[in-house]
């Protein structure tokens, strides 16, 4: 028995079982309700098995196995030296113990071992005696070891499964946390996506303009560019309401919001134009995408990529042609182009931004498993977007 387990304190459930029986075998003894010894031993000799038995069942969790071994040499010496049931009851306790608290390998191999003690006990008693009162040795046997070795067995079935449902349960429970912390950040990085794409364009349209405002003494020229300003504001405005609804009506019963298609792109144009005060910017659009529906969530990435883009080549884009290109590519994607001049324009953005555009281009085309490339090409600045376009979820 290791050191650390002679330093650990026993339960108080095996305390007050150790304590009753040795009280109780006292008892027992001093009244004189114990059987003749079977062997020339003293009386008291069953005396000392009641403490070595009440000693084992302080082991009874701690070390069942080595409770048991010292419960059987106990109650060996109590046969032999006159038995008290207080030792018999204590002995069922550390065989039940055993199998409850001890390993796997103890848990299958003792009942077995207790039917076999239990067949061989019964052959021998007839062998013995060969009378018929013989079995009432076998059952006796049973009932000592048999019964409380099958006890703890049931007792350890219905733990191991609850303990089964609880590891489950609680897995579960993570699983779900998980799924929920997910699903909160796919929806704040949706949020997010629909925030920059819906007010960066108004808000640059609006930052260029009140800087031109503030720098231009002209009367006329201030109030071009205030009325330019309010209707960015309130277009700003509606969009950030329309978003509010959105958010609303998630996981209602009611009709969702309707979303920005691609056929509002000719109004996005508008509104870039309006945007820029140079003279020397013009917007094309190049519409091929045919008479064949589009599914709706390609629809919508399509439309915010190219507001966008256009959001970006109002900040950053030189004087020149700005080309928005849509058409049908080969293996049903929907390819959706975005040029600008580069090299001629300011040093620095026209308005200020939050660089995250380009961020939630990619991450839109990525939700659809799509392509996405930008970058410099021939003086020119490209925005590139396969999309791919299943035909079963065309709307």
């Amino acid at each position: 028995m290791s050191a650390r387990l002679l330093r650990t304190p026993p339960e108080r459930e095996a305390v007050w079982i150790a304590v009753c029986g040795l009280l109780g075998g006292v008892l027992l003894y001093a009244l004189g309700l114990s059987s003749r010894p079977a062997t020339p031993l003293p009386p008291w000799a069953a005396l000392v098995a009641l403490a070595v038995m009440a000693g084992a069942e302080l082991l009874r969790r701690r070390a069942p196995l080595a409770g048991l071994a010292a419960g059987t040499a106990a109650l060996a010496l109590d046969v032999c030296a006159g038995s008290l049931i207080a030792n018999v009851g204590m002995f069922t306790d550390l065989v039940y113990a055993a199998v409850l608290y001890g390993p796997p390998a103890a848990y299958r191999l003792i009942p077995r071992a207790t039917e076999v003690l239990t067949v061989l006990g019964t052959l021998l008693a007839f062998a013995l005696i060969r009378e018929p009162a013989a079995l009432l040795i076998g059952i006796g046997l049973g009932v000592l070891t048999i019964a409380p070795a099958w006890t703890g067995v049931g007792v350890r079935v219905h733990r191991d499964a609850a303990q089964a449902a609880r590891l489950e349960a609680e897995r579960t429970a993570l699983l779900a946390e998980l799924d929920r912390r997910e699903a909160v950040g796919a929806e704040r990085a949706r949020m997010a996506r629909e925030l920059h794409d819906m007010v960066a364009g108004h808000l640059s349209a609006i930052a260029i303009h009140s800087t031109a405002a503030l720098s231009i003494g002209e009367p006329e020229a201030s109030r071009e560019a205030l009325t330019v300003i309010r209707e960015n504001s309130v277009r700003g405005l509606a969009e950030m309401r329309r978003l509010i609804g959105l958010l609303r009506q998630a996981g209602s019963d009611d009709e969702p919001a309707a979303t920005p298609t691609l056929d509002g792109v000719d109004a996005l144009l508008a509104r870039a134009r309006e945007a820029v005060r140079e003279d020397g910017f013009s917007f094309v659009l190049r519409d091929g995408r045919g008479p064949a529906p589009l599914p709706a969530p390609v629809e919508l990435a399509a439309y915010r990529i190219v507001q966008e883009s256009l959001t970006n080549a109002v900040k950053h884009a030189a004087p020149g042609e700005v080309v928005v290109e849509l058409a049908r590519a080969d293996g049903g994607l929907l390819s959706v182009r975005v040029s600008s001049a580069l090299g001629a324009g300011p040093p620095g953005p026209r308005a200020p931004g939050a660089a995250a555009g380009l961020v939630g281009m990619r991450e839109r085309v990525a939700l659809l498993g799509g392509e996405f490339e930008a970058g410099p090409r021939q003086g020119r600045w490209h925005v590139r977007a396969l999309l791919p376009v299943p035909e079963e979820e065309a709307r």
